[in-house]
């Protein structure tokens, strides 16, 4: 690849990721304003280039116990009215099925409790109380940084959550606090399922990204579970129509408008 070709690989790369990070939940405070986390993730896609000196995610560091406490802060007004998730004695280990009835078809999801317990939790709260039912995949990303559809607003608007945020998990708990690691690159496996989040602290909601090809982004999306192989195929079809290449808050949109009916716990 030349020099070139690399600079406008990091340049659509970035733009991406400022979508991941500044279209999701801006929950930090009523009153804040969500800005660009820092970084030029580039996509490695099957149709895109592998480029050189990316990093793999970290091994998931050992548990506290089998059981953790969760803390969920105010984050502004819910989209759908909700109530809290249990905060003590929260599952750290095992995982959990959800099977997700979309537009598209069936999407199976395995949540992994041991990565990201805390926010398996909000998620199998959040799907109980029925908050992602009837809800749009609101954008997609089908070329440059990453490969995924983004859902769990039911807003439709890119801004809306649960009314809660709380803080990352896997990877960036595998890093020292202020680690170099966590501006570098690493691989998102193709079926992964992480949170997205804006550049302020603790900020995970209820939006999520399916990435249906391998991605790169920095260490810092909480990875929480991953799709089966079934999934992913209705994820790459969904994304194979396109999006409609407009940009605005909530990002580019499915060109055929994909939204989850139902999310059930197994």
């Amino acid at each position: 690849m030349t020099v070139g070709a690399r600079i406008r690989v990091a340049a659509v790369s970035a733009a991406a990721l400022v979508c991941v990070a500044g279209c999701a939940d801006p929950l930090a405070s009523p009153s804040a304003e969500p800005t660009a986390s820092a970084g030029s993730p580039t996509s490695v896609g099957r149709d895109a280039v592998d480029p050189p000196g990316i990093g793999v995610l970290p091994s998931v560091p050992p548990s506290e116990g089998p059981v953790v406490d969760c803390r969920y802060l105010p984050g502004g007004p819910a989209a759908k009215p909700v109530t809290l998730p249990p905060t003590t004695g929260i599952p750290a280990t095992g995982t959990v099925m959800v099977e997700v009835t979309t537009s598209a078809g069936p999407v199976g999801v395995v949540l992994d409790r041991e990565k990201a317990p805390c926010t398996v939790n909000s998620f199998i709260a959040l799907a109980g109380q029925g908050f992602f039912d009837d809800t749009p995949c609101r954008r997609s990303v089908t070329s440059g940084a990453l490969r995924a559809l983004q859902c769990g607003d039911p807003s439709g608007t890119g801004t809306g959550g649960p009314g809660y945020r709380f803080a990352t998990e896997y990877p960036e708990t595998a890093y020292p606090p202020r680690d170099p690691g966590l501006g570098a690159q690493v691989r998102y496996p193709r079926g992964t399922v992480a949170m997205a989040h804006t550049a302020h602290p603790a900020s995970n909601g209820s939006q999520f990204f399916l990435v249906y090809a391998d991605s790169v982004l920095p260490p810092t999306y909480t990875v929480f579970g991953r799709m089966t192989e079934d999934a992913v195929a209705v994820v790459e079809e969904a994304a194979a129509n396109g999006d409609d290449g407009l940009s605005s808050a909530g990002g580019v949109a499915p060109n055929i408008p994909v939204r989850i009916d139902t999310a059930t716990v197994h």
